[in-house]
């Protein structure tokens, strides 16, 4: 798999593997500087022309409250994309969106109570962009396709896994209609993740052997009380691991393969009034031999850095808060410094950085993932089918830490354990 730093005039883009940002060809091949990893660099002739060839992507964005005002405000600052609607049962929310897109100099985005009310009415759109609570996600997202709209929905899929296997099911009978369907994990398309990822598929770090992902946050009481669906079972599915730590989680499995088989156990350790767990602690056993560490908690303050170490027979990588820190290669202990391999590897141009949009840069790299995808020169960076398999992760570790033993993951993704209903006590119960 190549990491590809993808230079379009003034903007870049960056892929993995096939994922390439823009419809022109390559004029220009080098080798990566830092490390010898094959890493291309392609010139083209500019976005503004890419913009020319297709005309903005018209989209509805479905969900208005923090994470909806993320996606408004990356969406007005991509020339690929326009916000044609903001969806959102509060009308207060939904013109709050509207009123910030038009600021920033795009149309104002007319308003709507639901998507159904949005799809009878007004300009039409391709793109459906899900950010409501987790618990709403497929629901809307089958809304979408069924309509014959592509759809992005933010993470985590869903809070229920036998929904999330039928949205998969559906996105696959929808790709059949050339209709797509990609899931937010913005932090694949981290340069970070990227180099680490490229690094990894070329063998430099050998055998990975075992790595530890820890995200050990602090949430206060008046975090879960903002909102009342947080902390519930119903709209958040879960807790520290399901909201703070899936981020970190989805890049262990992206970069580590398959998960075989998971033990965890999980309590309410500082947060008595929600009902999910704050606190997490598991292992996971791959396919391909390596084991995991894993640890989420809202219950650390202040709150530490996210943090993801990888280790192999011939290298380690420490990425924390999506920052590359450390990157020790043996093959490079010939007269290199090994710890400094990181810096070289990550002075590449960010596509986020050079629109202006450091501050949503994930967020941005996705979109123009998708972009590129809709546009039919790539398939999307995360599919449904991945998202499904982190939120079947997800449940075996709540499955494991509620019944007290070792859960294959496969077996969660394909409906064992549906009935078990999590307990951070210890407790496990049966949903009747």
């Amino acid at each position: 798999m190549l990491a590809t730093i993808v230079e379009c005039g003034e903007t870049f883009g960056i892929r993995i593997g096939n994922q390439l940002p823009s419809p022109r060809e390559a004029i220009t091949v080098a080798e990566h500087p830092a490390v010898g990893m094959s890493v291309t660099v392609r010139r083209f002739e500019g976005e503004r022309d890419m913009v020319e060839q297709h005309p903005p992507i018209r989209t509805a964005l479905v969900g208005c409250g923090v994470i909806g005002r993320t996606h408004a405000q990356v969406l007005a600052a991509l020339p690929g994309y326009r916000l044609v609607a903001a969806i959102d049962r509060d009308a207060d929310g939904a013109s709050a969106i509207a009123d910030l897109v038009a600021a920033q100099g795009d149309p104002r985005p007319r308003t709507a109570a639901s998507l159904a009310e949005a799809l009878a009415e007004g300009e039409p759109f391709e793109l459906v962009v899900v950010a409501t609570p987790s618990g709403l996600h497929v629901q809307l997202a089958l809304e979408a396709l069924d309509a014959d709209r592509h759809v992005l929905v933010e993470k985590p899929l869903d809070v229920d896994l036998p929904r999330a296997r039928a949205l998969a099911d559906a996105a696959r009978e929808a790709a059949d209609r050339g209709v797509l369907a990609s899931v937010v994990s913005q932090h694949r398309l981290d340069p970070s993740t990227v180099a680490l990822a490229a690094a990894i598929e070329q063998g430099r770090l050998g055998r990975i052997t075992s790595a530890v992902a820890s995200v050990p946050w602090w949430r206060g009481d008046d975090y879960y009380a903002a909102a009342d669906w947080r902390g519930t079972w119903a709209m958040d599915g879960g807790g520290a691991l399901m909201n703070q730590g899936v981020h970190t989680l989805d890049l262990l499995l992206a970069l580590l393969g398959r998960p075989a088989q998971v033990t965890a156990e999980f309590a309410r350790t500082a947060h008595e009034g929600i009902e999910v767990e704050d606190t997490l602690v598991g292992t996971i056993a791959f396919e391909s031999g390596a084991l995991a560490a894993v640890h989420a908690t809202t219950a650390g303050y202040p709150g530490l850095g996210a943090r993801l170490q990888v280790q192999g027979s011939a290298g380690s990588a420490v990425v924390e808060d999506d920052v590359l820190v450390s990157l020790h290669l043996a093959d490079l202990e010939n007269g290199a410094d090994p710890r400094n391999a990181h810096a070289s590897m990550l002075a590449q141009p960010d596509p986020a950085e050079a629109l202006g949009l450091g501050w949503a840069g994930g967020h941005a790299r996705q979109y123009l993932d998708l972009q590129a995808a809709l546009h039919g020169r790539s398939r999307p960076a995360v599919p449904v089918e991945d998202a499904a398999l982190v939120l079947a992760t997800v449940r075996a570790l709540y499955v494991s830490a509620t019944l007290g033993r070792r859960i294959a993951v496969d077996a969660v993704l394909g409906g064992e354990h549906d009935e078990v209903v999590a307990a951070p006590t210890g407790t496990a119960a049966l949903r009747r």
